[in-house]
């Protein structure tokens, strides 16, 4: 069992120094992956990245989400796919299996859609809940602002440190930290993540 994210950069092109946003991305999938080859950046602004802890693909696309929405005017659509692994490449885009192909298939869909967030796992009630609450929680995470995304972003990076701890990090006082996390539903986001992780747990046992 593996999971893979596919995903692109929204409204990409309407930046000229491609550097802004390319960091960012290169720097979250560094830090959901340690090894290189389980990732990719393809065809300007797509990309695609093999997160085997499959578990904590929520947590994986919702940070990456949070890395890019930190730059002002840029979003991400991410395709979740989970399943089985057939064959492994020399990069990610060489392997192969069902999770490659309901990430790959699920992706097709999303601009159509118009969904910022899926998933595809091959168990229908599975998956039509879990999108149900994708769908939810898009409602907040299309909507978190430079600062919103900023303080999810550090949250997840440093999830020992309190707010007072946050707080020096960005430069601002404690009450503004917790106004931000509010306003991002990071609380909201982090329930969602123990469900999810809940509720992926049980295609083991399919």
């Amino acid at each position: 069992m593996t999971s893979i994210i596919t995903g692109d950069i929204i409204k990409s092109r309407d930046f000229k120094n491609q550097d802004i946003w390319l960091n960012q991305l290169k720097s979250a999938l560094a830090m959901l992956s340690s090894d290189a080859s389980y990732y990719e950046i393809y065809r300007g602004d797509s990309f695609q990245l093999e997160h085997r802890a499959y578990f904590d693909s929520f947590f994986a696309a919702a940070y990456i989400k949070a890395c890019i929405k930190s730059i002002k005017g840029l979003d991400v659509r991410i395709a979740i796919g989970v399943g089985n692994k057939s064959y492994q490449g020399k990069t990610v885009s060489e392997s192969n299996g069902e999770a490659f192909v309901f990430s790959g298939e699920t992706f097709e869909t999303l601009k159509k859609e118009k969904l910022n967030l899926k998933i595809k796992t091959g168990n229908f009630d599975l998956d039509e809940e879990l999108n149900l609450y994708f769908k939810l929680a898009l409602i907040a995470m299309d909507n978190w602002t430079v600062n919103s995304a900023e303080i999810v972003k550090l949250s997840f990076e440093n999830p020992n440190m309190i707010q007072s701890e946050l707080a020096k990090l960005v430069g601002i006082s404690q009450d503004a930290v917790s106004k931000r996390q509010k306003r991002a539903y990071l609380d909201e986001i982090k329930e969602l993540d123990l469900i999810y992780r809940h509720k992926i747990e049980t295609l083991k046992n399919v």
